[in-house]
């Protein structure tokens, strides 16, 4: 087992490869600890070179709507007014701090995810 620091594409590439032969080895194992160890280095790696934005709060409304199978018509009883919708999701206005609080109450939204420029 010889671990290195990934600093290049290539070293990636060969942790990716090295963590794809023994992803399934016992946990006690010794391969098992070289996976777990392969895998801290790699998402260091992918956190420092490629790192995932979080979406702005109309986006990550959307998606938590989609997943949670709801309406427009629905979400206008947690924001107000149904005209607040089209209007918050077309961007001619903003999130005001009541709507931040239900949305994260209601529909378990981060307040992170909320209250990002957009």
């Amino acid at each position: 087992m010889e671990i290195k620091a990934i600093k290049t594409e290539e070293d990636h590439n060969q942790a990716l490869r090295r963590l794809e032969e023994i992803f399934h080895a016992p946990i006690n194992s010794k391969e098992g600890d070289e996976a777990e160890i392969l895998s801290i280095l790699i998402e260091k790696y992918e956190d420092e070179y490629y790192p995932i934005e979080a979406p702005d709060p109309i986006e990550a409304i959307k998606f938590r709507m989609e997943q949670m199978g709801m309406s427009k018509k629905e979400l206008a009883q947690i924001l107000g007014y149904s005209s607040r919708v089209s209007e918050i999701f077309n961007r001619k206005r903003k999130l005001t701090l009541r709507m931040i609080r239900n949305l994260h109450e209601k529909l378990n939204i981060p307040y992170e995810s909320l209250i990002t420029k957009y």
